[in-house]
């Protein structure tokens, strides 16, 4: 990589080669050389951009972060069309199928970095307390619809999905649940609570 391109251009290029170390080959094996021998940059380049390895792998957590909370603002607007259940599939589906779950690995393996971003994120598991906020807000706002039941304890039902998701596809070696999978689980979390029409069973 040239040392004069943009710091912007190098920190994405970096971010993205760290997340394919993980998603290939799982936290343990992420390390400052790993991820520069990915990125195919000289390894002076990460430490001119972060004071350290650790520094990095916070602002690597903290900018995945970013992505969630683009989707909790894309799941919210999607209150009120589709069905609620459908809607969830797809939401933890697509947190999960990400780099979710090598991260909250990630963060849990190494005490330093999680001692960084309690500075920035002072509560909860990062990543997972950001997915469950954003399961939360959707719920929220289909109660408001009328969709979910008005007395829906949806500070409940948010980790509830949540924790069955993360279980769901926490092997990362083995091949990703089927879509109809996690659908069954949203539906078994979310039945006691959902007003809008159940679908028909096959006959």
């Amino acid at each position: 990589m040239p040392t004069g391109v943009a710091m912007r251009d190098a920190r994405k290029q970096l971010f993205d080669a760290a997340e394919r170390v993980l998603l290939r080959d799982g936290p343990s094996a992420l390390s400052s050389r790993a991820v520069t021998t990915e990125a195919g940059c000289a390894k002076g380049v990460l430490h001119r951009h972060f004071a350290d390895f650790d520094a990095f792998l916070a602002e690597l957590v903290l900018d995945r972060i970013t992505r969630i909370d683009d989707q909790a603002a894309s799941l919210r607007n999607a209150a009120g069309t589709g069905t609620v259940a459908d809607n969830l599939t797809g939401a933890l589906t697509d947190l999960f199928e990400s780099v979710a779950v090598a991260i909250v690995g990630l963060v849990t393996s190494r005490d330093e970095l999680r001692a960084r971003l309690r500075q920035a994120r002072p509560t909860g598991v990062p990543l997972l307390t950001e997915a469950t906020a954003m399961i939360a807000s959707y719920l929220a706002a289909e109660r408001e619809l009328g969709r979910v039941a008005a007395d829906a304890a949806v500070d409940t039902l948010a980790p509830t999905l949540i924790g069955a998701g993360h279980l769901l596809f926490a092997d990362r070696r083995s091949t990703p649940p089927e879509a109809g999978s996690v659908h069954e689980v949203v539906t078994t979390v979310i039945a006691g609570v959902l007003r809008e029409p159940l679908p028909r069973a096959a006959t």
